[in-house]
């Protein structure tokens, strides 16, 4: 009997290890910044996605939108939708996003799956938050963002030079159509 209790108090020790460590993990790429001073309350609304690296839960998606508001509890509610061509219907997301550490800083965690976060930095956004550039926690996440459906060509192209230089290959990036549905 005793040895069943050192087994499992050393199994919830090893979960609440790894369960520390996760969360102390980097949230951002060595060579990315997350935007500060950032103003969380004109980042709230509706954005547009212009381009992205694509990975599962996205691949295929065109007409994708990212809504995001506040929660009760202070938290940003995050509502991704996008509309797959192939199986012809909307793929809805609704997830829950926190800042890592300073709320004056764009460094924040994002979760669509329970206690599994991931990082989501804004590390370029123009003075008017129209457009936005955004870092995952790894080179395979980057997002450009707009509040419409466009984006000026020389913003286009001074967010992908930051990408680069934060180490991004932005030949990676899926631009994304946006059509009347």
């Amino acid at each position: 009997m005793r040895t069943k209790k050192i087994l499992v108090a050393s199994a919830i020790l090893s979960l609440v290890t790894l369960m520390t460590l996760n969360s102390c993990k980097t949230t951002i790429p060595p060579n990315a910044v997350a935007v500060k001073p950032f103003f969380l309350n004109k980042y709230l609304g509706k954005w547009y996605e212009i381009a992205r690296i694509d990975f599962k839960h996205e691949e295929g998606l065109n007409n994708v939108t990212a809504t995001y508001s506040l929660n009760k509890d202070g938290s940003v509610k995050v509502d991704n939708k996008g509309y797959d061509f192939e199986k012809i219907t909307w793929k809805n997301s609704i997830g829950k996003a926190k800042f890592v550490g300073d709320k004056n800083e764009a460094k924040l965690k994002v979760s669509f799956f329970g206690p599994f976060y991931s990082g989501y930095n804004v590390i370029a956004i123009d003075k008017d938050y129209k457009y936005a550039l955004v870092a995952g926690e790894s080179l395979d996440y980057l997002w450009i963002l707009s509040r419409k459906t466009t984006i000026p060509d020389e913003t286009k192209e001074a967010y992908l030079a930051i990408a680069t230089k934060a180490g991004y290959d932005v030949s990676r990036l899926n631009w994304i159509e946006h059509n009347d549905l």
